[in-house]
């Protein structure tokens, strides 16, 4: 079979579509992840903890956030 007609079939062009889609979830979730351990360490930051709790649960809200988040894009 030649190379042209590995990729002519009907996946051939939503590779790119996926691609780009999951890419999309994966930065969505860095961020929010991203912004919710920010907050965490500014706040931490601010009342001067000694032990960076507020970090550490800020970052595991902002871990469920996204995966709610995912979860229902991908259901759709």
């Amino acid at each position: 079979m030649l190379k042209n007609e590995q990729n002519s079939g009907p996946d051939a062009d939503n590779t790119g579509t996926n691609y780009g889609k999951f890419m999309g979830i994966a930065f969505q979730m860095l961020a929010i992840i991203g912004i919710f351990t920010f907050a965490g360490y500014k706040i931490d930051e601010a009342l001067a903890h000694a032990t960076k709790w507020v970090t550490a649960v800020m970052s595991l809200v902002g871990v469920f956030i996204s995966l709610f988040i995912i979860i229902r894009s991908l259901k759709s």
